[in-house]
């Protein structure tokens, strides 16, 4: 929210904590300049506030077997408010849709999916996602090769404006 009039030193709390959510208090403080106390007082309100949403731990899909990734469009039969969520209640209960954007375009809907081979995928395509009712049409692409993932977002002074 850039409402929130983050500062600089926002910006390189959240910087070095997208880089390392590990991250002590103590070190954190060390890496940005502020002490101890101080710095944790602006990590709790970055959490209150909902800037810092959580922590979690990143495991490489392909080491626990699931290495393939589709993204998938999906067309609704209609745009209606039901139609639309009643797709997102389907997809989000969905463990194997990691990511579901509403869109522009010929597509309603883009998701990330991740299988553990195109025989996995073709029974999560017959048995979850075609039983969607709303659901007109779904394309299919298969990524051969990741070449970039961040979870970091690019912070620097222009995201503090207040």
């Amino acid at each position: 929210m850039l409402s929130l009039g983050l500062d600089e030193i926002d910006l390189r709390l959240l910087n070095h904590m997208q880089a390392d959510a590990r991250l002590t208090n103590v070190e954190l403080a060390e890496r940005i300049g502020l002490s101890p106390s101080p710095c944790l007082r602006r990590l709790r309100k970055l959490e209150n506030d909902g800037v810092i949403q959580g922590y979690m731990t990143f495991v490489d899909q392909t080491k626990v077997g699931l290495p393939v990734s589709v993204f998938v469009s999906v067309a609704l039969k209609e745009q209606s408010e039901t139609a639309l969520e009643e797709f997102e209640a389907a997809v989000t209960a969905l463990p194997e849709v990691m990511e579901c954007y509403l869109m522009t375009g010929t597509s309603d809907y883009h998701m990330r999916v991740v299988t553990r081979d195109l025989a996995d995928y073709e029974r999560f395509l017959k048995n979850h996602l075609t039983r969607i009712p709303a659901i007109a049409s779904i394309q299919s692409s298969f990524a051969l090769k990741q070449v970039t993932y961040r979870t970091a977002l690019p912070l620097d002074k222009e995201s503090a404006i207040s």
